[in-house]
């Protein structure tokens, strides 16, 4: 499948502009994220139609907790990410090339039709980086909604503001890790950066999509009573208050498996903090 927003190079590269990284990628090659490749001066996508996980869950795993509470959704997931997060949870399919990893041949109909099927009301498209097989996920989302179908999107929000703003009138909700607020940490932990983040909150928000986010809270890291002031009154001043805000226990995972848990006065502090910023609704995941 070739992807959506790209443009070619004289030297027979193309530069991917779906996400912050806008890669240059030579011929034959994938970019950061491994699911998007150069063939022939094209950019085509590598996982289309080619799901690597697929789940019946209840929707409150997004985590989403005021959005249809008590229904259930058709998951699903490619390989890829264009984050590079140490403690990934789901390293062995985010972290792993298309080639690594067993797949499912599922067009988007066979999807719906799956949700169908089974009375599955809702399609997440979650456990990996959903934006980086995008095409997938705007084909799925536009002919679910076609069928009377909800979206929802689990994601990092590292992407771009043309394609968010093209698939949001597809998405019913969303949930966005945001992962710390500190451009820093961003780089270095998440080799990524903050801004785009914001970004993806401001205009999901502004475009109506029923928006959560995620804090996951991970000693040393993202702890700093400081900088958890600054990004909840942040998220207050930008009138994203109001929506549910989980903060959620870390436990050693991935490159991160002889770190701690986060203890749960640390997990008592950030609900505090967001309290005292004005965030109105906060929920403690992984307890």
């Amino acid at each position: 499948m070739q992807c959506k927003y790209y443009d070619k190079q004289d030297n027979g590269s193309v530069r991917c502009l779906l996400c912050p990284h806008e890669c240059v990628i030579a011929e034959g090659k994938t970019g950061l994220c491994r699911s998007r490749m150069n063939k022939g001066g094209k950019l085509v996508s590598l996982v289309y139609g080619r799901p690597c996980a697929i789940a019946d869950d209840p929707i409150e795993k997004k985590p989403l907790a005021e959005w249809h509470p008590g229904t259930r959704c058709l998951s699903i997931a490619c390989t890829g990410c264009n984050l590079r997060c140490p403690n990934c949870q789901n390293f062995d399919i985010s972290q792993a090339s298309p080639s690594d990893v067993p797949a499912y041949d599922c067009q988007p109909e066979d999807i719906v039709s799956l949700a169908l099927s089974h009375h599955l009301p809702t399609i997440a498209y979650t456990y990996t980086e959903p934006l980086t097989w995008y095409e997938y996920v705007y084909d799925t989302a536009k002919l679910a909604h076609e069928k009377g179908l909800y979206n929802v999107l689990v994601s990092a929000g590292y992407v771009n503001e043309q394609p968010l703003r093209d698939l949001a009138p597809y998405l019913d909700a969303a949930n966005i890790d945001l992962k710390s607020f500190s451009d820093e940490t961003y780089r270095k932990f998440n080799k990524a950066s903050l801004e785009p983040v914001l970004r993806t909150l401001l205009i999901l928000h502004e475009m109506n999509v029923h928006l959560e986010i995620t804090l996951l809270l991970i000693p040393g890291i993202n702890t700093d009573e400081a900088m958890l002031h600054k990004m909840f009154a942040w998220i207050t001043a930008h009138d994203l208050n109001h929506c549910a805000f989980h903060i959620s226990r870390f436990f050693p995972m991935y490159q991160m498996e002889n770190a701690e848990p986060t203890p749960i006065a640390d997990m008592r502090k950030a609900e505090q903090i967001a309290h005292e910023e004005g965030v109105e609704h906060v929920y403690l995941g992984n307890i």
